[in-house]
């Protein structure tokens, strides 16, 4: 099995599957074996050609022994099993101006988290039985990486996960400052298919 951890870039997932070990980075695969269609300049990302990912992902799986676990904000896109990171988008604003992301691209990736576009994608790709949600807001990265090794046992036990479900997670109802999607331009912002440089 394939078990993707995944989430709006910023949410965590990096950091925590640090401490989780033996987790698969898809945006380093990506750029390390160069599993895109090109570089947008502009945006200063590659594109992923996410046929050949999943391709390659498959191939991984099947030389190993036990599930693969990858991690990285197109995982879900190619796995059996997703589990997204979620956090709330002001939180999320904070984080990626501390990565020194535009204006551009943090409101789309807080639009993102907004309107549950992974969360959807995910449920989409794996079927709803199949897709954990995990809220990071106010978490240290210990909390989250534990938070996610409970779910990985419950998923290898094939027991349900309780206060995990698609749609535990909800940033519609105030979750933003007033006027936030007003005060930015959303123009020139990558597609999900891209992994920044």
């Amino acid at each position: 099995m394939i078990i993707g951890i995944t989430g709006t870039p910023g949410t965590g997932k990096t950091s925590a599957c640090a401490l989780i070990g033996d987790v698969l980075d898809l945006n380093g695969l990506i750029k390390d074996e160069g599993l895109h269609r090109g570089v947008d300049v502009d945006r200063g990302s590659l594109i992923a050609d996410m046929g050949v990912v999943y391709d390659r992902i498959r191939e991984i799986a099947e030389d190993r022994d036990g599930d693969l676990i990858i991690e990285g904000h197109l995982s879900h896109y190619v796995c059996d099993v997703a589990i997204v990171l979620r956090i709330a988008p002001g939180e999320l604003e904070m984080r990626l101006e501390g990565r020194g992301y535009r204006g551009a691209k943090i409101l789309e990736n807080v639009e993102a988290e907004v309107i549950d576009v992974i969360l959807v994608e995910a449920v989409e790709w794996c079927g709803r039985d199949q897709v954990y949600e995990i809220d990071t807001t106010g978490k240290t990265v210990e909390e989250v990486a534990e938070t996610i090794r409970v779910v990985l046992d419950a998923i290898g036990r094939g027991i349900a996960v309780e206060g995990h479900e698609p749609g535990s997670v909800d940033w519609m109802d105030g979750a933003l400052p007033h006027g936030f999607f007003t005060k930015k331009s959303s123009e020139n912002c990558p597609p999900a298919s891209e992994v920044s440089f």
